[in-house]
């Protein structure tokens, strides 16, 4: 039976952590993330959702205790945005390092200097080094899903999620959202069986300082060194792939809703200009390929839908026929270009693939981006490129003088 309810996309990533029967909670509040916690701690209270619900002094200490409370063998759940990530920096490493499943939504909002609480998805984007998995989202509905893909996805491979969403744009924006029933979750959602081992009977240290090379331990069997722990994650990020896809297929099978898995595309079969984005940005770019089809450019869409793993072979296939690719994002590598723009090119490089890819930075802070300007943005290119420009990054909506 269905149960669409209206509401946020914060509301949406609150149900997403209910569902999956989160035991414990760590929070510190930050805009626009707050109401993600605010609206679990008030199902805590009622006795609606039978969890610990830990306070503390900052975002360090937030993901402290979720490394903690999943070492122990809960599942563990938070969410966080901009500075607040930042400041997790150390223990993205250390959570990841530990291979423990935590999920953890990033409300994504730019971060200072200067401060600003609106969005662009710099905050994650800088995390993306650390060992998580990152999903990017376009909607509530997806919001929801993702929250609860992604508890199967980390429980099968060990590694910590993050689901990335707009803050403001999807945050505190109200849509139609179908509440799965929750015997479904539970039927697609196994118990969380920890890797950890915490026994009275059988003490060890964990996480103790770690030689580079192997070595045997005290009973002679032969341990990983630093080197061998680092590869056991990259091979795992590397596996999750397939783990990704198929947990998306299976919740559609069970709940009728496919995100895309990796990726998702709009109208690509004959396009002749590929317009590249991860979340809300890419959302809005169907509109501008709908207008520039309009106008009699043959335009379609790539959304990246999770940035760690790179999906690089779905990217070779996505944009094998392209003639002309143009990338959207809301982030900037400092010193380079966009990050997304910097990996399609690294995915194509050796392929033969030898479309042009144009880069615009957009909407950082904030600033708005229609989909008319996403279309006047893609005629240009489409014109630089045929006067020869295969290369171009501009700053969209920005004095550059």
């Amino acid at each position: 039976m269905s149960n669409v309810q209206i509401i946020t996309g914060n509301s949406a990533a609150a149900y997403g952590a209910k569902l999956a029967k989160v035991q414990v909670v760590s929070a510190y509040p930050i805009t626009p993330s707050t109401s993600v916690t605010e609206t679990i701690a008030n199902w805590v209270e009622r006795g609606e959702l039978k969890a610990e619900y830990v306070r503390v002094e900052s975002e360090h200490s937030v993901m402290t205790v979720c490394i903690s409370a999943s070492t122990v063998g809960a599942r563990v759940f938070t969410s966080t945005s901009s500075h607040g990530l930042l400041y997790m920096h150390e223990q993205l490493h250390w959570a990841a390092g530990s291979r423990l499943p935590i999920v953890m939504c990033c409300i994504n909002r730019g971060v200072g200097a200067p401060w600003s609480i609106f969005n662009d998805q710099q905050d994650s984007i800088s995390q993306r080094d650390t060992g998580w998995i990152q999903i990017y989202c376009r909607d509530n509905q997806e919001i929801l899903d993702s929250v609860i893909q992604a508890y199967r996805i980390a429980e099968e491979v060990y590694c910590p999620i993050m689901v990335c969403y707009d803050g403001f744009v999807l945050s505190h924006t109200m849509m139609p959202v179908d509440i799965p029933d929750a015997d479904q979750v539970c039927q697609f959602l196994p118990p969380y069986k920890p890797h950890t081992i915490l026994c009275p009977e059988d003490p060890r240290n964990i996480n103790p300082v770690i030689f580079p090379w192997q070595r045997r331990d005290a009973e002679g069997v032969l341990r990983d060194g630093y080197m061998d722990m680092r590869w056991k994650l990259q091979h795992a990020l590397e596996e999750s792939r397939d783990v990704i896809v198929r947990t998306s297929r299976d919740y559609a099978e069970l709940f009728g809703r496919e995100h895309g898995g990796l990726l998702w595309s709009y109208r690509t079969d004959d396009a002749e200009v590929l317009i590249a984005g991860m979340g809300s940005i890419a959302t809005e770019a169907t509109t501008a390929a709908d207008l520039l089809r309009e106008q009699g450019i043959r335009a379609g869409v790539v959304g990246v839908r999770v940035y760690r793993p790179f999906p690089r072979a779905e990217v070779r296939e996505a944009f094998r026929k392209a003639p002309a690719i143009v990338v959207f994002e809301k982030n900037i590598s400092y010193g380079y270009e966009g990050a997304l723009c910097a990996d399609i090119k690294a995915a194509l490089y050796g392929t033969g693939i030898d479309a042009p890819v144009h880069n615009f930075i957009a909407g950082l802070g904030g600033r708005d981006v229609k989909a008319g300007e996403l279309a006047d943005a893609v005629r240009s290119s489409l014109t630089a490129i045929t006067a020869g420009k295969r290369e171009q990054q501009t700053w969209l909506n920005c004095v550059t003088e």
